[in-house]
């Protein structure tokens, strides 16, 4: 009978370590991972309040600028020679096209909330509140808040796009070697133009929308387009509708800063150019809906 192998006080070089060999146990050693002479070792990831507190330094960087940019507009407001030209075309280019998406959106937002709140009511006998309800609704909110992100998305889209074309093509830099400021060429038509036209759409809005909502209820729930009328004329106010009106020149306002913003520091090319685009569209949607909450508060203490 062979008598069992001896055992050294050693462990022989390269052995696997017996807690690291059992059969049920086949997890490896990590391999140590040595960097060539002169690199420097990696900094390690940053963990999520840091990232946090970065993301939140970038918001408050980004605001600040945009608030510059902001007080420049106004400061060049005023200067001689005013941009009349400008402004007029920027009105045409960001009013009269979009009233296309503006009309349809508001169209079919109003029927389908005229057939929501008809077919939710009439199981409680209330049909005699769809005016009111739909005619509310659309005086206060959803005229001057869905109007401004359908557009906003589509002429901050196009705001971003050109300044930023002028960016990467270095003829921001031209204008100011030329002795002009390019806040006063391109921020501020865009500016006026916004807050001018964002009214009026959503006015525009209102009508169709509540013209939308009037037909459904007349055709599929046997509702008389004058009692529907009638009922929501005699819910909605002038301090409804003014209530909802002065929403809009901050959305234009908002539309026009952060569209021209991204567009001013885009860099990096036609991709630079998509990527700020990307930007602004989401940043100018949830810019409005924020904004959307805190003027209805302060609007609600003045017209209750």
């Amino acid at each position: 009978m062979s008598s069992p192998p001896s055992h050294s006080g050693k462990a022989a070089e390269g052995a696997v370590p017996p807690s690291l060999s059992t059969p049920g146990n086949r997890i490896s050693a990590p391999p140590r991972i040595s960097l060539p002479p002169g690199v420097p070792i990696p900094p390690p990831e940053p963990g999520i309040l840091e990232t946090l507190g970065g993301r939140f330094l970038a918001l408050i960087n980004h605001l600040g600028k945009i608030a510059i940019i902001f007080g420049q507009a106004v400061g060049a407001l005023f200067r001689r020679p005013l941009e009349l030209r400008a402004i007029v075309y920027q009105m045409e280019s960001l009013g009269v096209r979009s009233v296309g998406i503006a009309s349809v959106t508001a169209i079919f937002i109003g029927m389908v909330m005229a057939v929501q709140f008809a077919f939710g009511l009439q199981k409680f006998g209330g049909m005699e509140y769809t005016g009111r309800v739909v005619g509310l609704s659309f005086a206060r909110e959803l005229a001057p808040t869905l109007t401004a992100v359908i557009v906003g998305g589509r002429i901050g889209s196009g705001m971003t796009a050109e300044v930023g074309s002028m960016a990467v093509t270095e003829q921001i830099d031209a204008i100011f070697a030329l002795g002009a400021d390019p806040i006063k060429k391109l921020v501020v038509p865009r500016l006026v133009a916004s807050i001018v036209v964002m009214p009026i759409l959503a006015t525009f809005a209102l009508v169709l929308g509540f013209s939308g909502a009037m037909v459904v209820t007349s055709t599929q729930f046997n509702v008389a387009s004058a009692f529907f009328l009638r009922t929501a004329l005699e819910s909605v106010g002038m301090h409804d509708f003014f209530s909802g009106l002065c929403k809009c020149p901050f959305f234009g306002a908002i539309i026009a800063l952060v569209g021209c913003y991204f567009g001013l520091i885009t860099t990096g090319g036609t991709e630079g150019v998509g990527r700020s685009t990307t930007r602004s569209v989401v940043v100018i949607s949830i810019a409005i809906l924020i904004a959307d909450f805190f003027l209805t508060k302060i609007l609600m203490v003045i017209w209750p």
